[in-house]
C-alpha cells in the first residue's frame, strides 16, 4: 500500500501509535500541508480510527462525553 500499512495489518500498539502520531501531525497538516497531503492525512486518521473501533466495539465511554452528561454540566 502506498499510503502506509493496511490497519487490518497493524498490531494493537503499532494501531496506537500510528493514531497517535497522527494526533500529534494534524494540526501542522491543517495549516501547512498541500491539499492533496491534508486529504491523505484525514483519509489515513479516518481508516486507523475505524480498525479502532471495529476492535473495540465495547470500549469504554466516558459519561462526560455523553449527551446526558453535557446537559448535567
Amino acid at each position: 500500500m502506498a499510503n502506509g500499512v493496511d490497519p487490518v495489518e497493524l498490531s494493537d500498539d503499532d494501531l496506537l501509535r500510528e493514531l497517535g502520531h497522527l494526533y500529534e501531525t494534524r494540526m501542522d497538516a491543517l495549516r501547512h500541508a498541500a491539499d492533496q497531503a491534508f486529504d491523505e492525512h484525514t483519509r489515513r486518521t479516518g481508516r486507523l480510527e475505524t480498525e479502532y473501533l471495529r476492535r473495540r466495539p465495547e470500549r469504554e465511554v466516558d459519561p462526560e462525553r455523553l449527551r446526558e452528561g453535557a446537559r448535567a454540566r
